[in-house]
């Protein structure tokens, strides 16, 4: 975990040194969306287990093809097995909050001023932690509620205008965590295949709309005989 932490804030620290030395693009903005879960209750990706999320991000645009953004990330989390025949009846629901730090690659050489390009698909890898309340009893197992993610996925970017990008997204966090549903192994006694699996680590995604303003660091010219 301590790890996972000082891993992101080298990220950032480092990212706000190569954006002021060349003088780069930053963004700030928001996003709106949704979180959903895979693992012990929902073994696929299932949109009727969306909940609501939003974001906060900074993006310093370190060159024309990458990239780097730190985000907070926040919102509901939850699913039920009632859908599904042969399981307990199991559900959860719950609040995540999520601080990540990640780099960008965009497969287009989109600010270029000679090809003018307004979009350009993207892919994005980093690391995260996060947080979560609102999980039920623990019985016997114990764990913290804060957790580290490796946060990746794909998105698309459109230059409304010089000053304002607008990005779809969708990205996964991958997690080494067992309990987001606050189940794991059960007792094999009980015939459900449904769920249970101590050895398949639960996962969490986001899909959302994210706008940004841009705002240009400009240095300023030294006279060459001082």
């Amino acid at each position: 975990m301590r790890f996972q932490v000082r891993g992101i804030l080298l990220l950032i620290t480092l990212s706000a040194i190569v954006g002021s030395a060349h003088g780069q693009r930053s963004e700030i903005g928001f996003g709106l969306g949704t979180f959903n879960y895979t693992g012990d209750l929902a073994r696929t990706y299932d949109f009727r287990n969306s909940k609501p999320a939003a974001t906060l991000i900074y993006r310093s645009n370190l060159s024309k093809i990458i990239s780097f953004r730190a985000s907070f990330t926040s919102g509901k989390l939850g699913a039920t097995d009632r859908r599904q025949p042969f399981t307990a009846h199991s559900s959860f629901n719950i609040f995540i909050l999520e601080a990540s730090g990640a780099f960008e690659y965009h497969f287009l050489n989109w600010r270029d001023d000679k090809q003018m390009r307004r979009f350009t698909p993207y892919m994005f890898a980093g690391l995260g932690i996060f947080a979560m309340s609102g999980v039920a009893d623990k019985g016997k197992a114990e764990y913290s509620n804060v957790q580290s993610c490796i946060p990746f996925g794909l998105g698309m970017k459109y230059v409304l205008n010089p000053k304002w990008y607008v990005s779809l997204e969708f990205g996964m966090r991958k997690t080494f965590f067992d309990y987001l549903d606050n189940l794991s192994s059960i007792d094999s006694r009980k015939k459900s295949y449904n769920y249970g699996n101590a050895f398949d680590k639960d996962a969490y995604y986001f899909l959302g709309v994210t706008l940004t303003r841009t705002f240009y660091t400009i240095p300023c010219p030294t006279s060459p005989y001082k």
